[in-house]
């Protein structure tokens, strides 16, 4: 609803982009993008659960985290490893009594010609994209059922739509991380559980650093981006944001694409 004051439309009802009062686990919370998240909805007023490999290394971020205010959990989260993801799960249940949002960052990402694709790596990637995503939301999802409410957010890639050579795997991986979403968005839908995934394109991380500091790479790179530029993690966390927000309380089975434009180019 809106109405006019001074010549100038004001909005009324103003969307709601606050996570103030909720409980956010962060998967692969240590560096890059879901670092960036972690970060991201402490400022938008959530406490966080950090998902990572090794608790002592994230000493700084947990106090980054608590000098904003923030109440923060590290726990020890190596996916897909289903004992991992319960005592994770378990243990921030214990310390603050729900799960509001779930984002799932981890992914893994070993590339090559598909005709040379070693079995290793492909047993990796499935094992931790697809079985590791399905795993840590299973259990995630088992609790936000009981409460009648909550948000997946899935950290997919652009190239679950768009092929990229030498990451057929990957790509494939992706896609079915997407098609996952609109699953159980579908299936959980009636216990209002929200169900989406954010697709970042090239964006700069200490993972993708060594690629993109290739000259020719990064040239390549941008000739798919009509936006003209890699991506920052800020642009990745704004879509994060949004979807775990009261602002998306309507949108679940989407998938945002932040590709600066090079699944439509």
């Amino acid at each position: 609803m809106s109405f006019i004051e001074g010549g100038i439309v004001m909005q009324k009802n103003a969307p709601d982009f606050s996570l103030e009062g909720k409980v956010t686990l962060v998967t692969g919370a240590s560096r890059g993008i879901g670092r960036a998240c972690a970060l991201a909805c402490a400022a938008a007023g959530s406490d966080i659960v950090l998902g990572v490999r090794d608790v002592a290394a994230s000493a700084g971020l947990v106090a980054e985290l608590e000098g904003a205010g923030r109440k923060v959990l590290p726990v020890e989260l190596d996916i897909p490893n289903k004992a991992h993801i319960a005592r994770a799960v378990d243990s921030a249940l214990a310390t603050f009594g729900r799960i509001d949002i779930l984002v799932n960052n981890v992914g893994v990402a070993p590339g090559n010609l598909a005709e040379l694709v070693e079995e290793k790596d492909l047993d990796e990637i499935l094992d931790v994209n697809i079985k590791g995503t399905f795993l840590m939301t299973q259990a995630v999802g088992r609790h936000m059922i009981k409460r009648n409410g909550g948000r997946i957010i899935n950290i997919s890639s652009q190239a679950g739509t768009v092929a990229l050579r030498g990451e057929a795997i990957y790509c494939m991986s992706k896609a079915a991380i997407n098609h996952l979403t609109r699953c159980l968005a579908a299936e959980w839908a009636r216990y209002n559980v929200t169900v989406n995934t954010v697709s970042p394109t090239f964006i700069h991380t200490d993972g993708t650093a060594p690629f993109l500091s290739d000259a020719d790479n990064r040239e390549a790179t941008l000739d798919h981006i009509p936006l003209g530029r890699i991506g920052e993690t800020d642009d990745v966390v704004g879509a994060v944001i949004f979807l775990a927000s009261p602002a998306a309380s309507l949108i679940t089975g989407t998938n945002l694409l932040v590709d600066g434009g090079w699944s439509v180019a």
